[in-house]
């Protein structure tokens, strides 16, 4: 069966960007574009991983779990409906704050996306709370290894090649053994191979470009 203990790094992840992501916001001064720009984008590419995680459940673990254990699912279905629906609305006005702010790099602009990421981050921590709590159990219980490995294999697929190593790296970072380990037993191995090796060095060069290393996201 399934083992989603590689869940938490995604969330992990998480927990420690989108705060370290409002923190860098507010460090840019006014007016200055080029800033603006690398941060409102990098804001952007948080949010697009995220959607990217709730896609890959919507389309690929929920219809499963519904299907074979749905006095189990059940119950969780509206909780996890209303919190998809306010994390999306809070996500929708961080999108658009970020590209209002990348194209006048005001500082109005500017506070008004770090106040939005921090708005989204209480109902972003909600929803990852009630996965850990509920949902990760019915994964291991009602899903295959197989079937939890296309899920991560499709958001792969999905994510610019570009990207791949960085957000790699993102998630390995701080990531306990056992976590590691449960990533590593989903992800196909010559893919393990190159990614684990240049996922942790790619990460740091881009948050140390970012400056994130300032605000805490990155040694």
């Amino acid at each position: 069966m399934a083992d989603s203990r590689d869940m938490y790094l995604v969330h992990s992840a998480f927990r420690r960007e989108f705060p370290a992501a409002a923190a860098l916001v507010r460090t840019v001064a006014a007016n200055d574009g080029a800033a603006a720009a690398r941060v409102a984008d990098h804001v952007l590419i948080l949010t697009g991983l995220l959607n990217l995680h709730h896609a890959g459940e919507d389309e690929k673990v929920w219809p499963k779990l519904l299907q074979r254990g749905p006095n189990e699912i059940a119950p969780l279905v509206e909780t996890m409906e209303r919190q998809h629906e306010g994390l999306h609305e809070a996500l929708v006005e961080v999108e658009r704050l970020a590209t209002v702010w990348r194209w006048r790099a005001t500082s109005a602009d500017r506070d008004a996306l770090a106040s939005a990421v921090d708005a989204m981050i209480p109902p972003m921590l909600e929803h990852l709370v009630t996965e850990e709590t509920h949902l990760l159990a019915l994964i291991d219980k009602y899903l295959t290894d197989k079937e939890w490995a296309e899920v991560g294999a499709a958001a792969m697929a999905t994510m610019p090649k570009n990207l791949l190593p960085m957000a790699f790296g993102m998630v390995l970072r701080d990531g306990a053994p056992e976590h590691v380990a449960g990533l590593r037993a989903v992800i196909p191995g010559p893919a393990w191979f190159v990614l684990s090796r240049l996922g942790p060095g790619a990460y740091t060069r881009y948050a140390r470009r970012l400056g994130l290393d300032r605000v805490g996201s990155a040694a």
